[in-house]
């Protein structure tokens, strides 16, 4: 890390071991792809305090300040490494060693999945965007999928109008991929038919089944094995970059998120915290 007063959104010694080997690899494999051979001068663990700092504060790119690697060279960064899955991957690695660290397997067995449709900003492209009718929100919509302790293991992001089951097929896809292991899956009454059905079809033991509200009981209220995913998203909206979507693109929105989950996980792991954007901990 360069000589520079550290900001609360600094990744420690602790964390910065966790994220490192991922980042030197893709590093040098690049620098073996290069005319030259002649390694970047850019501290790459500047280049993440940086995309924490984005992440965390909320601010737009050109606002990053100085004493950061230049907004250009920390945007072509992240770029690569969203585009090429290696914040998917970090997300991976180290939901492996939080599930460890708590005492279970590395790869899960169960999973929740929840959505979330936000307002967007200005420069959201309207062909990316779309109207939750049931929510009235014009923006976007945000599905995760976590194991039963709330990570996340599964992230899409697409239009508001989108429905619920479209973006169940999805994460269910993905988590699949991701994660073989996975034979059984929590939604609420928003997904239908054809998300169990999916389910059956993925070729493993994944069982689809609804968790329904308790229509007796009004406003907000703990629902069994929902309040894991809702908790999630509780966490990844104190980074504010995440409270409304700012991203051109509905792959950096995923990147966000994966970006805001890798700080949580980091911290888990190390057992550390830092303050949240409300000034609390």
């Amino acid at each position: 890390m360069s000589e520079r007063k550290p900001y609360p959104s600094d990744l420690s010694d602790a964390r910065w071991a966790l994220i490192e080997p991922t980042l030197t690899a893709w590093r040098n494999a690049r620098l073996e792809r290069r005319p030259t051979g002649q390694p970047a001068k850019v501290e790459l663990r500047d280049v993440f305090d940086a995309l924490l700092y984005i992440n965390r504060t909320g601010i737009p790119w050109k606002y990053l300040p100085h004493d950061f690697p230049s907004h250009g060279t920390v945007y072509f960064y992240y770029a690569a490494w969203r585009d090429e899955g290696i914040l998917a991957q970090l997300n991976y690695d180290l939901t492996g060693l939080a599930r460890v660290k708590e005492g279970r397997k590395p790869e899960p067995t169960a999973s929740v999945i929840d959505t979330q449709s936000v307002k967007t900003s200005t420069n959201v492209p309207l062909t990316s965007q779309g109207t939750d009718a049931a929510k009235k929100i014009v923006g976007r919509k945000r599905g995760i999928l976590t194991d039963t302790i709330g990570l996340i293991l599964a992230v899409t992001v697409a239009g508001a109008g989108l429905s619920e089951n479209a973006m169940g097929i999805r994460l269910l896809d993905q988590a699949k991929e991701t994660y073989p292991t996975i034979a059984k899956n929590w939604v609420d009454t928003g997904f239908k038919k054809a998300v169990v059905e999916h389910g059956a079809r993925l070729g493993i033991d994944v069982e689809v089944e609804v968790v329904n509200r308790n229509p007796e009981k009004r406003g907000f209220h703990v629902v069994k094995r929902r309040w894991v995913v809702e908790r999630s998203i509780g966490w990844i909206m104190m980074h504010r970059r995440l409270a409304r979507d700012y991203e051109t693109l509905t792959t950096s929105s995923e990147a966000m998120i994966h970006i805001a989950s890798i700080d949580n996980l980091a911290k888990r792991i190390t057992d550390e915290t830092t303050p949240t954007w409300r000034g609390t901990y």
